[in-house]
């Protein structure tokens, strides 16, 4: 999917709402452990549901990797199943040199058709650049995230006063344009945000922390939306674990249903 593409959706379903099916098999709703597959059926029936409301969904690869096969079988028929309209983000934080690089960009675009993956960009320009040969995929940089963690390295100052996460976006924007690159910024850095989009004026940020990890959606809206809007908010738990009975699915949709109404607000109002 190009750029294009999902600013068209997002203007015809006003909403930015991604929504990551990190399902574990742990929290599921029992009953679904009868289905042949459950985690498959767990995403089936979110997907049936909260479509109409989302422009992506986002699988986080950890909880279908520690599956073992049986996870990668049901990944594979997620994606199947997800509409063809619908943006796909292998949320893998993938990011090695060489063949390596070049051998997890064809599993996650070509054997497994993703729209994006999320790449980790510590080691530089040819860890990332086997990922941005493919047309129309997308690699979404790991910039300033939403983890207690991330001031570890990302807060870091060089003798300039540049921060590491600074460094981080203005050198891979020499490396691709804003219709291959994206960038992870996590909604608890809602502070900083205004900031980032400074520096990365045209290109798309992947938003996680919205919901379950206490972001502000409207905060995030008002200072970073762009001309094409340049958002994808990722609500994970807080949507796909609404409710762990058997009327799941249609809680998780009344919870997109609520973001999508909120974010239909601030396209209006916010997008120039």
């Amino acid at each position: 999917m190009n750029k294009q593409q999902l600013v068209d959706q997002i203007r015809k379903k006003q909403s930015y709402l991604c929504i990551g099916l990190d399902t574990d098999i742990n929290k599921i709703p029992t009953h679904l452990l009868k289905a042949d597959d459950p985690i498959f059926e767990f995403n089936k029936q979110i997907i049936d549901q909260t479509h109409q409301y989302c422009v992506a969904y986002k699988p986080n690869i950890a909880f279908y990797e520690a599956m073992g096969p049986k996870g990668w079988e049901s990944l594979e028929k997620t994606l199947e199943y997800i509409p063809k309209d619908i943006f796909t983000i292998a949320d893998a934080k993938r990011g090695d040199i060489g063949n390596t690089s070049k051998l997890y960009a064809k599993a996650f675009f070509e054997t497994m058709n993703f729209d994006s993956i999320t790449v980790a960009p510590y080691m530089g320009v040819d860890s990332v650049s086997p990922f941005l040969e493919f047309q129309d995929k997308w690699v979404i940089l790991l910039a300033h995230t939403s983890n207690s963690g991330s001031h570890d390295f990302q807060l870091i100052e060089a003798k300039d006063g540049q921060k590491l996460y600074e460094t981080v976006i203005l050198k891979s924007q020499e490396w691709a344009s804003s219709e291959q690159l994206m960038y992870v910024v996590g909604a608890t850095q809602a502070d900083r945000i205004g900031h980032i989009r400074e520096l990365a004026p045209n290109n798309f940020f992947l938003v996680p922390g919205v919901g379950a990890q206490g972001g502000n959606l409207e905060a995030v809206s008002r200072n970073a939306m762009n001309s094409d809007c340049g958002l994808l908010v990722n609500s994970s738990r807080g949507i796909i674990y609404s409710s762990s009975q058997e009327n799941f699915a249609d809680e998780a949709k009344k919870s997109a249903v609520i973001l999508q109404e909120e974010m239909a607000l601030y396209l209006e109002k916010y997008m120039n």
